[in-house]
């Protein structure tokens, strides 16, 4: 397939926004090395926000698109070709995860599952949150999931003095649960939800093909990680909730507009009203309410914003790509690429090519869940996690590591490649 002036550009523009992410501690540090409040210092700190990564190269390619074909319609008529639902739908549904009743309501229920483990609550709750709670983004969705846990592992664990080798287990852990955990239903994983119309597929064929196989590999992944870092889980101190009590029935409310807006995941238009009413609920109820994360919110839409600029023209390389692969080349190839493209982008380039086999239909999604934790940008909710981990304890010194990102994923992912794919 040969490529476009554009697309070339595109490709560029990926490439070098894909360095900046992995760049990003370095531009903390040096921010350092400049006057506090000088321009320098600022600017370095800006370019050090994984968020606002992709927002930024997919403002060169805007400019890029102008300088190519002369004409501002040009590189507006693309940027309106695009769908930006998804970016959309994870702001919404991120700040109303993240309100008080909704996680109140989610560590009650992990609490009471923790409960029903013979253990210290530090190492009960981290086995009932990264196993169990993960899956929740079967039915909630993915981003809502990873927001409710990331503020609740925050509170409990990253803002506890915990070591860096266990945050960095923890947070490679988390994101790798929450991609594959999001599998027992048709309609809450972002790659799945890219192919499942096109394929067939259905939340009884997602439970007897993905589903018992993400159960077991949440499971034995924390149960692992937990009994790596056994001394430091037990060792902390039981935690005591410090902020005000919720009615019944506000949080009933709250569960109610998280379901709508859920429910209407696909209709921006319409989860965008529902978003209008719940924000005049939350302001009528604020006795009731922490700060929105709007700020968050906005990031995050921004980053996956960007991603979707970027990462639409890149189908010239990936579909050849992906359609010239046998089984487990598919399958591994795509745990790697995932690393380096979101899994969405990647599943939904797959879903395009014609007459290819269940058994490579199967290798494809498989493959892209489960390298979906390996980096900020391989799957949709995991710069959610980013944007509420960072102001953490933990990492707020320097912002999260890539590296340590990659390092602390890949255990997890090499127990979801055993039961994904050597276990089929």
């Amino acid at each position: 397939m040969t490529a476009t002036p554009v697309e070339i550009l595109a490709s560029c523009l990926f490439g070098l926004a894909v360095l900046h992410t992995f760049s990003v501690k370095r531009f903390a540090r040096w921010a350092h090395t400049y006057p506090k409040g000088s321009i320098q210092e600022n600017l370095l700190h800006f370019l050090a926000e994984t968020e606002v990564v992709f927002g930024l190269w997919a403002a060169a390619l805007f400019a890029g698109i102008m300088a190519l074909k002369g004409s501002v319609h040009d590189a507006v008529e693309y940027i309106e070709s695009l769908n930006f639902t998804e970016p959309k739908f994870v702001l919404v549904v991120m700040v109303v995860a993240a309100t008080r009743p909704v996680v109140r309501l989610a560590e009650a229920i992990i609490s009471f599952l923790a409960r029903l483990l013979p253990l210290k609550e530090g190492m009960s709750f981290y086995l009932a949150a990264l196993s169990f709670g993960t899956l929740l983004g079967s039915f909630i969705t993915e981003p809502a999931a990873m927001t409710l846990l990331a503020i609740l592992l925050k509170r409990r664990y990253f803002d506890r003095g915990i070591s860096s080798k266990l945050a960095y287990a923890t947070l490679g852990l988390l994101f790798v649960n929450i991609s594959i955990g999001g599998t027992l239903t048709h309609f809450a994983a972002p790659p799945v939800l890219m192919v499942a119309a096109t394929w067939h597929w259905d939340t009884l064929f997602m439970l007897t093909h993905f589903g018992w196989k993400a159960v077991a590999s949440c499971v034995t992944s924390t149960a692992l990680v937990a009994w790596v870092f056994r001394k430091e889980l037990l060792a902390l101190e039981p935690h005591h909730q410090k902020s005000g009590d919720v009615p019944a029935w506000l949080t009933l409310l709250h569960v109610f507009f998280l379901a709508l807006v859920v429910g209407f995941a696909h209709h921006p238009d319409v989860f965008f009203g529902i978003f209008m009413m719940f924000l005049g609920l939350v302001t009528a109820t604020r006795e009731f309410q922490d700060n929105l994360k709007l700020k968050e919110g906005l990031l995050v839409g921004f980053f996956l914003s960007g991603l979707v600029t970027l990462g639409s023209l890149q189908s010239w390389w990936l579909k050849p790509l992906i359609s010239g692969l046998d089984g487990a080349t598919l399958y591994f190839g795509a745990t790697g690429l995932t690393a380096l493209t979101d899994n969405a982008a990647l599943t939904y380039l797959g879903s395009l090519v014609e007459g290819i086999s269940p058994d490579l239909q199967y290798a494809l999604v498989a493959g892209a869940i489960t390298g979906g934790g390996l980096t900020v940008i391989a799957n949709a909710p995991n710069p959610a996690g980013v944007g509420i981990l960072q102001t953490s304890e933990v990492f707020k010194a320097e912002g999260i590591s890539p590296l340590g990102l990659l390092l602390g994923a890949l255990p997890p992912t090499l127990i979801a490649v055993v039961f994904f794919w050597f276990l089929r």
